[in-house]
């Protein structure tokens, strides 16, 4: 029954809308590199909510050949075996590549703001996004740190988190987009045990893990040397893991970030909670900068990103890797097939607990 059923999900494709992010920084050089091997269209059917003036402005800058996107006007009108774009906009917009403009901002939040919209309507699946400017991007409508705050806000979610992910590493942060001098004071037993339990539900729902084990760092040096170096991983984190623990999550810690990276310790779990932006991101970029991936976990839509930024150093410098965007329409893809299969399971669990049970996932 559950063969069954993952082979239904991997047999349909999924329909991932994409926004351009900033037009002067490297995005749509890695969202036309990512379209240039066919492959990818036997899984995911793109749409980009962009401009085929600007996305022919870079494909002639990078001198690629042999490369178009298909214009449509509705995501529905997608062709399955090519990049579909639809233009947001037809007005003539300059381009200044490698500065930031406040034109490109306003592009950007447009993209974004279009790529949405048709995510409520359902017209597609998941949602991808290209790297913005965050500090061109903001305005009476985009008053946020970054996109995770945005998508929050627009599909009304308190509880998220930000999860860096790359094959089986997932770091996840308990804070998001704040000053170090603001982490502690931010800190607090019900914030922690509720992104524990975002991250558990979300290993369990997006990523298919049946039991999960998550380990959680401590915010302190030595996560405080019993109150030598601070109090909060013996006051805080430690009751919220203890509590979480309780009712049958499988999280340990805290752990010492540095011992933690140090051996191969994060390798032990399905999923790590850091206490601050750069505990998570540090390690993870690491490990993993090319392939890296942003989902935000807990919204009730897909959505991720590359693990990287503009790029303006080397905007249209033909250098840009589109590993990571590569990487991110890919785990967008895969999380919506879970969710269905996890929806599916859901609808009738007495059938598949009675089919497992009995041997055979065939009937």
């Amino acid at each position: 029954m559950i063969k069954n059923i993952q082979k239904e999900m991997s047999d349909t494709k999924v329909k991932v809308g994409i926004s351009h992010g900033d037009i002067n920084g490297i995005s749509y050089e890695i969202i036309i590199k990512s379209f240039l091997d066919n492959r990818i269209f036997d899984e995911i059917t793109p749409v980009v909510f962009g401009m085929s003036k600007i996305a022919s402005y870079h494909r002639k800058t990078l001198d690629i050949k042999d490369f178009s996107f298909n214009i449509i006007k509705r995501p529905n009108q997608a062709n399955l075996k090519r990049p579909n774009i639809i233009n947001f906009h037809e007005e003539e917009v300059k381009i200044d590549l490698g500065k930031s403009t406040e034109i490109a901002g306003e592009m950007s939040l447009l993209s974004l703001e279009a790529a949405v919209k048709s995510l409520k309507d359902k017209e597609i699946d998941v949602l991808v996004t290209a790297p913005i400017n965050k500090e061109n991007i903001q305005s009476e409508k985009f008053d946020f740190p970054g996109h995770t705050e945005y998508l929050a806000r627009n599909f009304e979610t308190e509880n998220y988190l930000m999860l860096m992910v790359s094959n089986n590493l997932r770091i996840g942060s308990i804070t998001g987009h704040i000053p170090i001098k603001d982490v502690s004071g931010k800190l607090s037993e019900e914030l922690i045990y509720n992104k524990i339990n975002i991250l558990n539900e979300s290993l369990k729902k997006d990523f298919a893990i049946r039991k999960p084990t998550i380990a959680v760092l401590s915010l302190n040096p030595h996560a405080g040397d019993k109150g030598l170096i601070g109090n909060e991983d013996a006051e805080i984190i430690t009751p919220a893991i203890n509590k979480a623990f309780d009712t049958g999550i499988l999280v340990y810690g805290p752990y010492p970030g540095d011992g933690f990276f140090g051996t191969s310790n994060f390798t032990k779990f399905d999923g790590i909670l850091a206490m601050y932006h750069d505990q998570a991101m540090i390690p993870f970029k690491t490990l993993s900068f090319d392939t890296g991936v942003n989902f935000t976990a807990g919204l009730s839509i897909v959505r991720t990103s590359p693990a990287h930024g503009t790029a303006y150093d080397i905007a249209g410098k033909n250098q840009a890797s589109p590993a990571s965007f590569r990487q991110a329409i890919y785990l967008a893809a895969d999380i919506f097939k879970n969710r269905q299969m996890n929806d599916e399971i859901n609808k009738n669990p007495l059938k598949i607990g009675q089919t497992e049970k009995n041997g055979d996932d065939n009937k």
